[in-house]
C-alpha cells in the first residue's frame, strides 16, 4: 500500500492551471469562471486556464474524448511549472481516462489535485495507486465562481479564502475546521485517522475497478461523503455495499456532508430520511457520526485533504485537520 504522498507547498506566485478533468464548461459559464479564477488570484497565485476549458471543446457530456482528457492532465503533471491543478467543475467522465494517466509523473512531482463530484473519483482512484493527497474541496466555476463567493457573507468569505491559502501553503496542521452554522450529531463519540472519501456513489463505482482503495485503506479512517439527486434508498443501497465489502467494519468515524435534493421515503405509512437509513446501516457499530458538515454540491466547500489525518469529536460537533496537506519543497 503506497505511502501518504503529500505535494509540495504552493508558494506565492506560482502557477496554477484551471482545467476540465471531467464536464466541459458549458455556453454562459464564462462568467463563472472568470469570478473563480478571480478569487485565485486573490490567494496570491497565478493562474492559467487549460485550452479543454471552452465551450467549443465537448464530447457528448465531457471535455474531450477519455485519450484527449488525459493527456491534457498528463501535460499538467509533467510540467515542472505547473503546481497545483483545478477542476472548473465536476461531471461523469474521469472513469474514462484514469487508466490512462502517468502514475510515475504523479510519483516523481506530486501536486495538488483540487475539486469535488466527479472529480472525487479521481482523489479516490489516485490516492489508492499512489497515496497522493487529493484536495475535496472547491472547483472553480460553480465553487470559487458562485455568486456565494462574490455576494455571500463576506466575513465568511475572507474566513474560507484564508483557510484555503493556509492550507495548500503552510506545511502545518490546519487545526479545526470552521463551520458556518452548527454541525448535528447522529452518533456521539470522537476518533481520529486519515480522511478518505468523496462523493458516496462514486465510491461505490470505484470499489467495482482495478482502482478501487486496498481494504487497508480503511483501516481507521474518518470516512466523509456527500450525496445529490438521490432517493435515501439508493444511499441504503450503496451504503450496505460498503457495508458488505467490509469498509463499515474498519473505518473510525463517518462525516456526512450536506445532502443536495436528497428525496426522503414516504410510503405505507413510514418515513425514513437520510439519518434514518445512515443509523439503519451502521446498525450497532460504535463509531461517532457528524453530519450536515459544510462540503457538498452546494457552495462553499471546506478543503477535505484525502490522506490527512483528522480529528472528529461528534459530542463537541467538530472536525479538525490534525497533519498538513502539503509538505515543504
Amino acid at each position: 500500500m503506497p505511502a501518504t504522498l503529500r505535494p509540495r507547498a504552493l508558494r506565492s506566485g506560482d502557477l496554477v492551471v484551471v482545467t476540465a478533468l471531467s464536464g466541459q464548461l458549458a455556453p454562459g459559464e464564462e462568467p463563472l469562471l472568470a469570478r473563480g479564477v478571480a478569487i485565485l488570484e486573490r490567494m496570491g497565485f497565478r493562474v492559467r486556464v487549460s485550452p479543454l476549458v471552452d465551450p467549443a471543446q465537448n464530447r457528448w457530456w465531457a471535455s474531450g474524448t477519455p485519450a484527449e482528457q488525459a493527456d491534457e492532465l498528463n501535460a499538467l503533471l509533467r510540467d515542472p511549472e505547473v503546481r497545483a491543478i483545478i477542476a472548473h467543475t465536476g461531471g461523469q467522465a474521469t472513469i474514462g481516462y484514469l487508466d490512462l494517466i502517468d502514475l510515475d509523473a504523479i510519483r516523481a512531482d506530486p501536486k495538488p489535485i483540487i475539486g469535488y463530484s466527479d472529480i472525487s473519483l479521481l482523489h479516490m482512484a489516485l490516492y489508492a495507486q499512489t497515496g497522493l493527497v487529493g484536495f475535496h474541496a472547491d472547483i472553480a466555476t460553480h465553487g470559487f465562481g458562485s455568486d456565494w463567493y462574490t455576494l455571500g457573507d463576506e466575513a465568511r468569505r475572507f474566513e474560507l479564502v484564508d483557510l484555503y491559502t493556509r492550507v495548500l501553503t503552510k506545511a502545518e496542521a490546519p487545526g479545526a475546521l470552521p463551520a458556518k452554522e452548527a454541525w448535528e450529531t447522529w452518533r456521539p463519540g470522537s476518533a481520529q485517522g486519515p480522511l478518505f472519501g468523496g462523493l458516496l456513489n462514486r465510491l461505490v463505482l470505484l470499489q467495482a475497478t482495478p482502482f478501487a482503495p486496498a481494504p487497508e485503506r480503511f483501516e481507521g479512517a474518518v470516512l466523509f461523503w456527500e450525496e445529490l439527486r438521490r432517493p435515501v434508498s439508493r444511499i441504503w443501497n450503496d451504503l450496505h455495499t460498503l457495508r458488505l465489502s467490509g469498509v463499515l467494519d474498519r473505518i473510525a468515524g463517518m462525516v456526512v456532508g450536506i445532502p443536495t435534493e436528497i428525496t426522503p421515503h414516504e410510503g405505507g405509512g413510514q418515513r425514513a430520511d437520510l439519518r434514518d437509513v445512515v443509523l439503519d446501516v451502521l446498525g450497532r457499530r460504535d463509531i461517532p457520526v457528524l453530519a450536515q458538515v459544510d462540503f457538498g454540491h452546494a457552495s462553499p466547500n471546506l478543503p477535505l485533504p484525502i490522506g490527512v489525518r483528522a480529528h472528529l469529536d461528534a459530542d463537541d460537533r467538530t472536525l479538525s485537520l490534525i497533519e498538513p496537506a502539503v509538505v515543504e519543497g
